[in-house]
């Protein structure tokens, strides 16, 4: 989403408490004992951190896709098993510890995730560091438009969660570097329909596209939709 709200100072080090501390009791996902002694499973770290975000976003109006969205995300990288992920707008990081922990889960790939801000950086940075994924991402702060150019691999998974005007030029900037049958996922097409409408035009045109809604239960609305397209190089 939009990232035009602030946390404070102090966010990364509540984020961390919240994670470690301040999540429901138990063992959660990953199962088994707890207590001193004992390290949590990389899942259940992974877990707890997102549900730490979750909180914090709602609560200080933080943009994020929410868990609705988020597990949908999961589910298209599971399902494309991809190798290298290219996320316009980090934020805090909630979405890209969605995409961390999938490709955790498959073994392989990597996540390349941009910032225009250098404090949200920053302490995305240090979110999927304490969740234990950093060594899955690379956070590049600067401007998405300008830095999708720089990318030298092939990208065969792109997630647009940034301005929404910055949608069709961060696409644009990747789109020679796009593996036939990437997998592109452009969130809040419900809510910013007209401010991606570059974007939503070109890909609907020329590549296999839908869009899926979801019922969500967020501070700033109730119902988005997410855009799924499938590139294949023979329709740019």
């Amino acid at each position: 989403m939009k990232k035009n709200a602030w946390c404070s100072a102090g966010l990364s080090a509540l984020v961390l408490a919240l994670a470690l501390g301040g999540c429901d009791g138990g063992a959660g996902e990953g199962g088994g004992d707890s207590g001193p002694g004992v390290q949590a499973p990389a899942a259940d770290k992974v877990t707890k951190m997102i549900e730490a975000l979750d909180r914090i976003c709602r609560e200080q109006t933080v943009y994020m896709v929410g868990p609705e969205k988020g597990a949908r995300l999961a589910e298209l990288v599971r399902a494309h098993g991809p190798s290298v992920v290219v996320e316009c707008g980090t934020a805090l990081g909630y979405s890209g510890l969605w995409i961390a922990r999938e490709l955790e889960k498959l073994g392989k790939g990597r996540l390349i995730t941009i910032e225009l801000d250098a404090d949200r950086a920053r302490q995305a940075r240090e979110h999927f560091e304490q969740a234990g994924l950093s060594a899955r991402v690379e956070v590049r702060t600067g401007d998405a438009r300008e830095l999708v150019r720089e990318i030298r691999e092939e990208v065969d998974f792109l997630f647009l969660d940034c301005n929404y005007a910055n949608y069709a030029p961060c696409y644009a900037g990747l789109e020679d570097r796009l593996k036939d049958g990437a997998l592109l996922v452009a969130d809040n097409v419900g809510i910013g329909a007209v401010g991606m409408k570059d974007y939503l035009d070109r890909v609907r045109s020329r590549h296999e596209s839908k869009t899926e809604w979801f019922e969500i239960d967020l501070p700033w609305g109730k119902r988005d939709a997410m855009e799924v397209t499938i590139f294949r190089k023979a329709a740019r």
